[in-house]
């Protein structure tokens, strides 16, 4: 069974700069409070028209040039996001058609922040098993739709931002190279401590007014209780990925995290004894793009050089579900 290896990469956001003032004119806060509590200092957000799927269609195109591949070469798409354009179907079937790619199946996995991560396991296995050979696996969100602007809801709307990456898998012609291994989880008991309770089918309508004058179709998060898991649960499922893969982390070239909280990523820096040479952090410039957030990272690592092959990287997220897991790589 051959390994999944990274083909190519590609990212794409809005062109649409919201800086901490532009915010701070908006709401009760202010440059240095965002700062000091998220590390960001401006995202992106669409302008009125822009999709998810547009969003994800110009990552994927970036991410086949660098494979040099051309859509038609596709054997199917997973998409992951917790944000699409329509209720249903998923935006995995409007971006098969903005790439023109006939029938292919589209499987879209709505994990949130670790979306990227379970879509890569399920890519892996589809390679592994030989069910496809060239799989594109995306991460894309659009945020800033579903954010309330307003001083009630600063804790989220300073964090959350829109945007998209993707990479392509194909099957490994090296045994040493390739997916090495996952740690994935989940713990429902927390559910609610990061969600969005309506519009659900469970509701009849499924948004009422009552809802929204209340602010249920937004996103709703505890940071506070979000911050105590992340901190243990990233670094747990990184040593565990890198053992089931025979490795330490003394042997890790680079940790891309999930840009939650730049707060987060120091502390799980620290707990795991990395250097700075070995972690990458961006959320500075693009907030928390969720499921977009570790595919947007690798394509910036992978231009930047900082991704060569051999390397051995590890990519760990966190977020609602809770769900949470990590991968190996040896690029």
């Amino acid at each position: 069974m051959p390994r999944a290896r990274f083909l190519g990469t590609g990212f794409a956001v809005p062109d649409r700069v919201v800086t901490n003032d532009d915010l701070s004119s908006r709401m009760n806060t202010s440059d240095e409070w965002i700062r000091t509590r998220t590390g960001i200092q401006e995202r992106r957000w669409v302008r009125e028209g822009e999709t998810g799927a547009g969003l994800a269609h110009a990552a994927s195109l970036r991410a086949l040039e660098a494979a040099t591949l051309a859509p038609s070469d596709l054997d199917a798409i997973v998409y992951a996001t917790a944000t699409p354009d329509h209720f249903a179907p998923g935006n995995g079937v409007f971006l098969q058609r903005l790439l023109g790619v006939g029938t292919i199946p589209s499987i879209d996995i709505r994990n949130q922040c670790s979306g990227f991560v379970y879509a890569l396991a399920a890519a892996d296995a589809f390679i592994r098993c030989g069910q496809f050979r060239r799989v594109l696996v995306v991460g894309a969100e659009i945020q800033s739709t579903g954010m309330d602007v307003t001083t009630r809801g600063r804790n989220t709307a300073v964090i959350f931002a829109d945007g998209a990456g993707a990479v392509v898998l194909g099957p490994s012609d090296d045994d040493e190279r390739g997916i090495l291994a996952f740690d994935l989880h989940g713990e429902g008991v927390h559910a609610e401590k990061l969600w969005v309770d309506s519009p659900g089918s469970m509701y009849h309508p499924r948004v009422s007014r009552e809802q929204i004058d209340a602010g249920r179709h937004f996103l709703e998060m505890d940071g506070k209780e979000v911050f105590r898991h992340a901190v243990v649960r990233m670094p747990e499922s990184v040593r565990a990925a890198l053992a089931a893969a025979g490795q330490t982390t003394a042997d890790l070239t680079l940790l891309v995290a999930h840009q939650a909280n730049l707060r987060i990523a120091e502390l799980m820096q620290k707990t795991l004894g990395l250097r700075d040479d070995q972690i990458y952090n961006n959320i500075m410039w693009y907030g928390n793009t969720t499921a977009a957030t570790i595919p947007i990272a690798l394509d910036e690592c992978v231009r930047a050089g900082r991704v060569r092959p051999g390397d051995l990287v590890a990519f760990t997220a966190f977020g609602s579900g809770f769900l949470w897991g990590s991968a190996v790589v040896r690029w």
